[in-house]
């Protein structure tokens, strides 16, 4: 675990706003980045050491965080000063030290079917995508829009890419994939418009492990390229009972 103190200036900028009758949203700036992201999950962490009453549960995401709450108990401006005061409250907070999580990608190919466009749209070669995404160490943001998707941060100017224009119906489980500025993985089998440009064998969301997924916001990120044989062998590595 990791000692993180909070400073003063942590709700100095917050801005509140409410959304319909169960939800505060808690906004800090609007920019992503890891530190404002560091300070939303902590931020996150000493709310739920203190959780105001009425609190029913704390969504933190890249620079901001949704309360949600039970309206015959609380209101939005009680948590609001619930919140500015918890402030008065905090010394130093621990929250998990990142853990850096390796990821094996075969890239092109059957496996990402679009990595052509992205080579083409910046004047690279397949091999420079390659290189250039496996480079990072990438921040885990938030984790959300299917169980264990890592919406991740620090992909290189060089490879943004915008989605598709036309969604795909069905992308498979384990594609490591391009959005604009960001870089993520379906986890599972499910619709989406990212550019694909390869996967991973690893199963990442597996709901009959003690620990379903692997990894946590805030954890890093560290892509491999792996050949097409190896990735059959960790494929059927990852199959075996």
């Amino acid at each position: 675990m990791g000692r993180i103190a909070l400073h003063s200036a942590l709700l100095e900028n917050a801005h509140f706003r409410t959304v319909g009758d169960r939800g505060l949203l808690v906004e800090y700036g609007n920019a992503i980045d890891p530190v404002v992201n560091q300070k939303v999950r902590s931020i996150s962490v000493a709310a739920e050491k203190n959780m105001p009453p009425g609190v029913v549960e704390i969504v933190p995401a890249y620079r901001s965080m949704m309360i949600l709450y039970d309206p015959s108990v609380t209101t939005p401006k009680d948590l609001q000063d619930a919140f500015i005061s918890l402030e008065k409250k905090l010394h130093d907070i621990v929250i998990p030290v990142p853990r850096t999580v390796t990821i094996p990608v075969c890239y092109g190919g059957e496996f990402g079917p679009d990595i052509q466009v992205v080579a083409e749209s910046h004047a690279l070669s397949i091999p420079d995508v390659i290189r250039l995404h496996s480079q990072p160490e990438y921040i885990i943001y938030i984790i959300g829009f299917s169980p264990g998707f890592p919406f991740l941060g620090g992909l290189p100017k060089e490879l943004h890419t915008p989605r598709l224009k036309t969604p795909r119906t069905a992308v498979p489980q384990g594609s490591v994939a391009i959005a604009n500025e960001q870089t993520g993985i379906y986890s599972v089998e499910s619709p989406g418009g990212w550019q694909l440009i390869g996967r991973t064998p690893l199963k990442l969301f597996d709901p009959a492990r003690p620990h379903p997924i692997p990894y946590r916001p805030g954890d890093l990120i560290r892509f491999v390229p792996i050949s097409h044989d190896k990735y059959f062998q960790l494929l059927e590595k990852e199959s075996m009972p």
